[in-house]
């Protein structure tokens, strides 16, 4: 799976997939949870590097001290909203508000895509940011109207 990135604004991105094959029902609700998983985790602030206490301790974590006072002044580091995932052909792509988030949250979502394509659904590849030339972002619904239907808003 190669992973690219292209104009990128955390405000305002889209991630496409490019699959080996047009993806059927099972794989397509397979991606819906992904980014929907991804996209909970980011609104509840999972996604921010100010607060990695558990990472930068090490392998070593027994008995670790978790300090609040970090935790809790640690800015604030929240995705905004995702639309819908859309499909056409072999391709899938999904907008995201990635808001405040750090950019660990695209590490975690590539990990997670890459294990996704060994073990289930091969993808050609992952797509960060800017336009497709065969399908440009302008033949989506309104992102207002996207946003306005999800359950997450």
């Amino acid at each position: 799976m190669q992973v690219q990135f292209r104009e990128f604004d955390p405000f305002n991105v889209w991630i496409w997939l490019e699959f080996t094959t047009v993806p059927s029902e099972i794989e397509k609700q397979y991606v819906e949870e992904i980014f929907s998983s991804w996209f909970f985790l980011g609104k509840l602030g999972g996604f921010n590097a100010e607060n990695l206490q558990v990472q930068d301790v090490g392998l070593d974590i027994s008995y670790m001290t978790y300090d609040e006072d970090i935790a809790e002044d640690s800015l604030l580091a929240l995705m905004h909203n995702m639309g819908e995932v859309e499909y056409e052909g072999t391709w899938a792509r999904c907008w995201f508000d990635l808001g405040t988030s750090d950019a660990i949250a695209l590490d975690v979502l590539i990990n997670a895509l890459r294990q996704f394509s060994k073990d289930y659904v091969t993808l050609e590849q992952v797509i960060i940011g800017g336009e497709n030339e065969d399908w440009k972002t302008g033949d989506s619904r309104s992102r207002s109207d996207v946003l306005s239907d999800h359950h997450y808003n």
